[in-house]
């Protein structure tokens, strides 16, 4: 696949390069640019990460970033059982825990939220930083919504992270989480103020919580440029009429 000519290899982190020192140097520059590839387009394009992915594995699939890479690449895909191949595969060549909330979030897009449960309650959770712990919760309190048990996911994301006042970079995922479970079990009210303080945590935009927050306002959003074609049209037929007369 071809790389941009804005790509050296260099943008990747420090560890991942140092990692791919285990490679001869003109391999490791061609790995290397195929993972900035994967980072760049994993959001907007996920099938291109893939693709960049694929071509990353394919020349150095010893080395676990490489294997993390494509296991989010494949993730990104809704490709469950390979993403999870993947992070299986990084984990025993790292021996860290860092992947399993996003493993145990592949059991549950594999229909399977009871291993995810299982999952959520083993000692490699104890194990995670801060952040890979609350990743662990939303995991934890999805798979009680796939299983129906409304209450239980509620009380689930229910923690001192959550009640925190401070900003962390989980906060309006969290929250986001809580007030979509709480409107989901009819909590209206409760979920409207948890949607109002996950817009305020959310600085960067990484939820919708505000159009949910309006939606649950009433209040309807209309495209301006519908607005001015159907103006526009009101006018023709005014202009028309004036000529008839």
């Amino acid at each position: 696949m071809p790389i941009p000519e804005d790509v050296t290899g260099h943008e990747i982190d420090k560890d991942v390069q140092q990692e791919l020192q285990s490679l001869p140097k003109g391999l490791a520059e061609d790995v290397a640019k195929n993972l900035v590839m994967v980072a760049r387009l994993i959001d907007e394009d996920p099938a291109g990460a893939y693709g960049y992915s694929k071509v990353a594995l394919r020349l150095a699939s010893r080395v676990a970033a490489v294997r993390e890479a494509a296991g989010f690449a494949a993730y990104a895909n809704q490709k469950f059982s390979e993403a999870l191949a993947e992070f299986r595969a990084a984990r025993r060549m790292t021996g860290s825990v860092e992947l399993w909330p996003v493993m145990a979030d592949c059991e549950r897009g594999l229909g399977r939220p009871e291993k995810a449960l299982d999952m959520a309650g083993a000692p490699e959770v104890s194990k995670l930083d801060k952040a890979g712990q609350v990743e662990m919760r939303l995991v934890a309190a999805g798979a009680r919504r796939d299983m129906g048990q409304l209450d239980a996911a509620i009380v689930t994301l229910q923690s001192p992270e959550l009640a925190s006042n401070s900003v962390q970079p989980w906060t309006a995922r969290l929250r986001y989480a809580y007030a979509d479970a709480l409107l989901a079990a009819g909590r209206e009210d409760e979920a409207r103020e948890w949607f109002a303080k996950a817009v305020e945590s959310d600085k960067d935009g990484s939820t919708d919580a505000s159009d949910r927050l309006a939606e649950l306002d009433g209040v309807e959003f209309v495209d301006a440029e519908v607005d001015v074609d159907a103006d526009d049209d009101v006018e023709d037929k005014s202009d028309d009429e004036d000529e008839q007369q």
